[in-house]
């Protein structure tokens, strides 16, 4: 393939390139800099382990930061383990107001060169995008983001509600600092995760076809499932076999749908999402859906496709399985896990219980082995303010394109800002092609048409947000 390092200016043909009807304004110096220091956080290998350079990313942030003008005192680099994380404050005018939070995290997940057509931690540009281990989740966005801040402040714009820079070290695993990060920010008025792009592109034309921000997360949980028997020769089977047992558990808990739920944020999604919908059938179960949650023709149709399934409700489905300890022995064991993805509102002791009930086998003995990892938390509310100023910066970016509130079935920093009872809505700049979607994936990449609009949208977001 043709190599070609892009210069600014070209980014700012390829802007224009996607259709788009905004044609925002060029800011050459910040264009620059997002496209540098992206490169220079890819470079640094922030996995999990022997290794580890998430404090490198943060410290490279922190130096930035301070050329752009921000105090060190006024940024905390906190060691954990073998990460750290990153909170960067700009002190607004009036301190009875709490502080709008940026929230991305630094690290990425492991990518083994040998696999990769380039390797995963030298930065790429080719054919108009950024190659590497972060691109896509979330190093780019997260420099788009701060170079957003730092171009703010260069124009002179002084805010009433502090801005605060929040970024964690460990959330592709653990959480551990996204959590420690919650806990000291609990006092925020709005949180901004900027993790992961939020737009669509089409495949074959390159315009914006829509633009989603999550307002909610379903709940990461894994239930394990065990029965354990005496065991004995094969020869003399029993009545009691726990492969047996449990595989009657399983097959009963494969089978069984949850209560279908609707909250404030699926309710947006369904109407807005019919509108869009190409497929008569599915936009009419989406409507149907809105209107009666427990429409059987709806419920069929949703449940049927993969990309609507998770969001009509809980969803519980077994994901590994053991038994036995000799091929000539009965089993004295058979386990498995069910992997839970619970919908806004139940706790987890809740649906353990469900599906005790639904496994009817007082042998099979049901433990919460999730650990940490996860946490409850209800969805943000349909902030009238956060609403308006995402419009108008999605407008501002991209052009008139429709914008749909979204629940996600994944995990991000989001839940620990909700459970501590901070709004937290996704809502990044980036716009990307189904086709380019490499996150955690081989060959992970970002379209460098971001940059421009990206930054009108991060001033546009800012202001509003930071001036009431």
């Amino acid at each position: 393939m043709r190599h070609i390092l892009l210069t600014v200016a070209s980014l700012g043909a390829m802007a224009l390139a996607t259709g788009a009807e905004a044609a925002p304004k060029a800011y050459p110096d910040a264009e620059a800099h997002v496209l540098d220091m992206a490169k220079k956080a890819i470079a640094l290998r922030s996995v999990e382990g022997e290794g580890n350079q998430t404090p490198q990313v943060a410290e490279l942030f922190k130096q930035r930061l301070i050329e752009a003008g921000w105090s060190a005192s006024d940024i905390e680099i906190v060691p954990y383990k073998d990460t750290a994380y990153l909170i960067a404050t700009w002190k607004g005018s009036d301190p009875s107001l709490k502080p709008l939070v940026v929230s991305a995290h630094m690290d990425v997940v492991e990518a083994k060169p040998a696999d990769w057509q380039r390797d995963p931690f030298t930065p790429v540009v080719e054919n108009g995008y950024l190659f590497g281990r972060g691109a896509s989740d979330t190093k780019f966005e997260a420099v788009l983001a701060m170079e957003s801040m730092i171009q703010l402040r260069k124009e002179g714009f002084k805010p009433k509600r502090s801005l605060v820079i929040a970024y964690s070290g460990d959330e592709e695993t653990s959480m551990a600092t996204s959590k420690l990060i919650a806990e000291k920010l609990k006092n925020a008025e709005l949180v901004l995760n900027v993790d992961g792009a939020s737009g669509t592109l089409s495949e074959e034309t390159g315009k914006p076809l829509y633009w989603t921000w999550q307002g909610a997360e379903k709940t990461y949980i894994d239930y394990q499932i065990e029965v354990t028997n005496p065991g004995g020769h094969s020869s003399a089977p029993r009545p009691d076999n726990a492969i047996v047992q449990l595989s009657e558990v399983l097959a009963r808990i494969g089978a069984y749908t949850f209560k279908p739920e609707l909250n404030d944020v699926t309710r947006a999604y369904w109407t807005e999402a019919a509108k869009l919908e190409a497929d008569p059938r599915k936009a009419k179960a989406m409507r149907d859906f809105v209107a009666n949650p427990n429409d059987p023709a709806a419920l069929a149709v949703l449940r049927a496709d993969p990309a609507t399934v998770g969001r009509v409700s809980t969803t519980c489905v077994p994901t590994m399985l053991s038994g036995g300890h000799a091929r000539n022995a009965l089993p004295q064991r058979a386990t498995a896990n069910i992997n839970c993805r619970i919908f806004p509102g139940h706790t987890r002791e809740e649906i353990m219980a469900e599906l005790e009930k639904v496994a009817a086998m007082p042998a099979a003995r049901f433990s919460d082995v999730t650990g940490d990892d996860s946490t409850m938390a209800p969805a943000s509310p349909m902030r009238p303010d956060f609403v308006a100023a995402a419009r108008k910066a999605v407008t501002a970016a991209w052009g008139p394109v429709p914008i749909i509130p979204a629940q996600s079935s994944g995990a991000s920093d989001s839940m620990w800002y909700r459970a501590v009872g901070v709004p937290s809505y996704g809502a990044s700049a980036s716009m990307m092609k189904d086709s380019d979607e490499f996150a955690h994936g081989l060959n992970e990449r970002v379209s460098l048409v971001n940059i421009r609009p990206g930054i009108t949208y991060y001033l546009s977001m800012y202001k509003d947000l930071a001036s009431k």
